[in-house]
């Protein structure tokens, strides 16, 4: 265990990944020392992040294995740092004891009043929704999640971490975090099963959204759920689809059916927002989707065992900004709006391709996709549920882009290629391109494109994913889009 009285110094391996660099955020504003390395970094790459962990105080060092030495407490990994890195390698010659950065975040869930949110999607927007509402009802929560909140990054912020100063420390025990408390005792953190390593945290309340195949199959991450639940010390909030009965007996339920405790009504869907009644209270949430719905429902819920009247939810709501890649609009050109989005599971595909056809003001206009499949083992798991829900979701009208599978480099096996994805959508009557170059994809773009049509750009884990959306939107500005 570190002692984290001693502010002690931990390097994070791997510190530009969206879990390690909240980490390190984290640690700096606790009054500790944080070093980091990446090799995108050490390539040229992800600039914007480097340079937001060292305005927050993170010290970026080369991946060399130089920067574990004596007087470093651990080094902290993660699953996608092999063991061969050199920092690792250093580190063990050192005796420097080597951490999964769950391990860390587990600390800070013990030493908190914390709220987990975890699931199979939805899980960083509804982490943020429940942030925004307590900090809009004056509580001063805290925040470690995946996907960077826009309200933070507004503030110049990178958005995915916020607060740092300790609360309680060593004696906040599990019944002064079981009770109400005062202002800036919570902590909203995003809680990963894909890892496994959800079943670390010891949370005050824990929120299920979903469970679907994803990286791991359906069965194992029930287990993991499950334990999960046995691990929080108050209230759990678990939405209303059937697949998740096994965890209603005691929590609160949320969702549309009218099985759900919490549960939403009057629903109006728009194309740029959604509009419900739930608890007595009418809610306008600024974001487009039925996933939006669930997201917010799960969020108003676990906020109202917070302590939270629901209606003083409803002003935050309707502020929300947003979490970044999450159905950003880039701009439109030409007659076509281009929207960049984080999707990449089968129900993330199926949720922006649906929300994307909402946004058309013309039925008859068409959806034209980007999917940039992320990660040569998780593609190959869900081809077939991938290839399911994209030839489900997409009309014959419609046209998929598929960019090679983006490769953050390492030792796994290069053995699928988008071009596969391809050809099994071809298959199901469907218009599907492999793009062998992704930089083609602007000028194919936009010499298709026709006023009306809306382009979706999906993936993960790629930060320039964002510059190609707007790349498109600088080729569907540069001539008049027109296409066939």
């Amino acid at each position: 265990m570190i002692d984290f009285a001693g502010r002690p110094w931990l390097h994070f391996v791997g510190v530009a990944g969206s879990g390690m660099s909240a980490l390190a955020q984290f640690h700096v504003g606790r009054g500790g020392r944080a070093t980091g390395s990446d090799r995108a970094f050490d390539q040229g790459r992800d600039r914007e992040i480097r340079a937001a962990l060292e305005a927050a105080g993170v010290e970026i060092v080369p991946q060399d294995g130089t920067a574990p030495a004596r007087g470093c407490a651990a080094v902290v990994t993660s699953t996608a740092v092999e063991a061969q890195i050199a920092d690792l390698v250093r580190a063990r010659e050192l005796n420097i004891p080597c951490q999964h950065r769950s391990e860390l975040l587990a600390v800070y869930v013990a030493r908190h009043r914390t709220i987990a949110v975890t699931g199979t999607s939805g899980k960083s927007t509804t982490t943020a929704m429940v942030w925004t509402i307590l900090e809009g009802c004056g509580r001063e929560p805290r925040l470690l999640t995946g996907g960077p909140l826009v309200a933070l990054q507004q503030r110049g912020l990178l958005g995915n971490a916020y607060g740092g100063a300790p609360v309680g420390g060593a004696d906040n025990d599990a019944q002064s975090r079981a009770d109400a408390g005062p202002a800036g005792d919570l902590l909203v953190i995003e809680a990963d099963e894909s890892d496994g390593s959800v079943v670390r945290y010891h949370p005050w309340a824990g929120v299920v959204l979903n469970l679907a195949r994803d990286h791991k199959e359906i069965a194992e991450v029930a287990e993991m759920f499950t334990a999960f639940r046995l691990n929080c010390g108050g209230p759990l909030i678990v939405g209303d689809a059937r697949n998740l009965d096994f965890l209603r007996p005691g929590a609160v339920s949320y969702g549309l059916s009218e099985r759900a405790d919490v549960r939403a009504t009057d629903l109006a869907l728009g194309p740029r927002d959604v509009a419900f009644t739930a608890c007595g209270v009418r809610f306008v949430v600024p974001w487009p989707g039925r996933h939006t719905v669930l997201n917010a429902l799960a969020a108003i819920a676990v906020c109202r065992e917070a302590g939270i009247a629901p209606a003083a939810m409803a002003a935050p709501l309707s502020a929300f900004a947003g979490v970044a890649r999450r159905f950003v609009s880039q701009g439109s050109a030409g007659g076509v709006e281009v929207i960049d989005d984080f999707a990449h599971n089968p129900d993330k595909l199926a949720a922006a391709i649906a929300t994307g056809r909402d946004r058309l003001a013309d039925p008859s206009c068409r959806v034209l996709a980007v999917f940039q499949p992320h990660g040569y083992g998780p593609t190959r798991f869900l081809r077939a549920d991938l290839v399911a829900a994209l030839a489900a979701a997409l009309r014959r009208t419609d046209i998929l882009w598929l960019p090679e599978i983006f490769y953050a480099g390492g030792t796994v096996a290069r053995d699928i290629s988008s071009g596969d994805l391809a050809a099994d959508l071809v298959a199901r009557d469907r218009d599907a391109r492999f793009c062998a170059d992704r930089a083609d994809l602007p000028r194919l773009i936009a010499a298709c494109a026709r006023p009306g049509d809306l382009v979706l750009v999906m993936g993960a884990r790629d930060p320039s994913l964002t510059g190609l959306a707007r790349d498109i939107l600088a080729a569907l500005g540069s001539g008049a889009a027109g296409g066939s």
